[in-house]
């Protein structure tokens, strides 16, 4: 009778839920064309950076290093003269302008070192460090090579070999897609419950569930896999259409077990929605509550930057937080290709961390709906 019971409200929020235009735009787009955007939108390497040259020399070591750029890294360089190089830096014509001296392969040939200034519109910061990285290496290269026929120009007892798993060619949409899919699962989980709790306790509604023979936790059940199913089946689009189908990237693990472990962090994820859902008293409350709650937790769990990158408190902090190891398991597993031998304890320990919100949102439950509203 008690599972029954459970089904039914869950059936229950998902015809509010397909009720619900707005929330249920809101589950479509998060689910495809947010993903495209957030992986595609913002380039975190150099594409396609316009170049321009002051070629003073006119030798045949200058012409080599301006035919060194090429694509998809830098558009073809332009040649320009002294006179034009700020005017064309101020109208952000250009990203970077290279001055080649003049007598530069006659100093080079001489054994002297001569000065190659590099002008970066630091504007433009995701593109302005890398860029000038690849220029330097690009310049010394084909110097070295000309010289000595090496592009590298320094002895060393060694031979690094670098071999990059995962990501060989280190493309940024590759790792933006999938974070972006995680991230969202976190985001919509807590929206639709929260707001669903919400929309409840302002329509009257959770009143009149209290007063039937049913129980604060028949009702929190139904509504974390009522709405937990509704972000599994986007979860399972977003990663089969949009993520390998669309955006073409390789999916390293299990997804079936990946969905599992989504599928026990939507659990934690819907006991914050629900205790966000008891502390606010409207959706306006609701929604200032989820800036607050949500950023730090997609921003401090692993999923932006790494969690070795933060200082020491914020990492113990935010082991406090199912997010922290919903990601960890998720880029192990899409990543790596781990299995459940080893994400087994990051797995036990958001269990843990989600019974915990559950039973404090069990507890304030009768509580919050029978307060006075304002």
């Amino acid at each position: 009778m008690r599972l029954t019971n459970v089904y039914r409200l869950g059936l229950k929020e998902l015809k509010s839920l397909w009720a619900d235009k707005v929330l249920l735009f809101l589950i479509c787009w998060a689910f495809s064309g947010a993903i495209y955007t957030a992986a595609t939108a913002t380039s975190q390497e150099l594409h396609n950076a316009p170049v321009a040259v002051v070629d003073e020399d006119r030798s045949p070591l200058s012409r080599r290093i301006v035919d060194a750029f090429y694509k998809p890294y830098f558009q073809a360089p332009q040649q320009i003269g002294l006179a034009e190089l700020d005017r064309g830096m101020d109208l952000g014509r250009y990203s970077f302008t290279l001055i080649i001296p003049a007598n530069f392969q006659h100093d080079v040939l001489a054994g002297r070192q001569p000065d190659v200034q590099l002008n970066i519109d630091a504007t433009i910061m995701s593109q302005a460090f890398i860029g000038a990285t690849y220029i330097k290496s690009i310049a010394l290269g084909e110097v070295n090579e000309y010289l000595t026929g090496r592009r590298d120009g320094s002895a060393t007892p060694i031979m690094l070999t670098p071999r990059v798993r995962y990501n060989p060619n280190l493309t940024g949409v590759w790792f933006g897609g999938v974070m972006e899919v995680i991230n969202n699962v976190t985001m919509l989980t807590v929206v639709l419950v929260g707001a669903a709790f919400i929309r409840e306790r302002e329509h009257g509604t959770i009143e009149h569930l209290l007063v039937m023979p049913l129980t604060p936790f028949e009702i929190m059940l139904a509504k974390v896999w009522a709405n937990g199913l509704a972000v599994l089946c986007g979860v399972t689009f977003a990663l089969t259409v949009m993520v390998q189908g669309v955006l073409k990237v390789p999916i390293a693990g299990s997804l079936p077990l990946f969905l599992a472990t989504a599928a026990a962090y939507l659990f934690a994820a819907a006991s914050i929605g629900i205790f966000l859902g008891t502390v606010a008293r409207s959706m306006p409350q609701l929604g200032l509550l989820m800036i607050l709650i949500i950023i730090p937790l997609m921003l401090l769990s692993g999923g932006v930057t790494p969690r070795e990158s933060m200082p020491a408190v914020v990492q113990q902090v935010m082991l406090a937080a199912p997010t922290t190891y919903f990601v960890r398991m998720a880029q192990a597993i899409l990543y790596r290709g781990a299995g459940i031998n080893v994400i087994w304890t990051d797995l036990l320990a958001m269990l843990g961390v989600g019974s915990v919100f559950f039973t404090v949102a069990l507890l304030r439950f009768r509580k919050a709906v029978t307060q006075t509203q304002v």
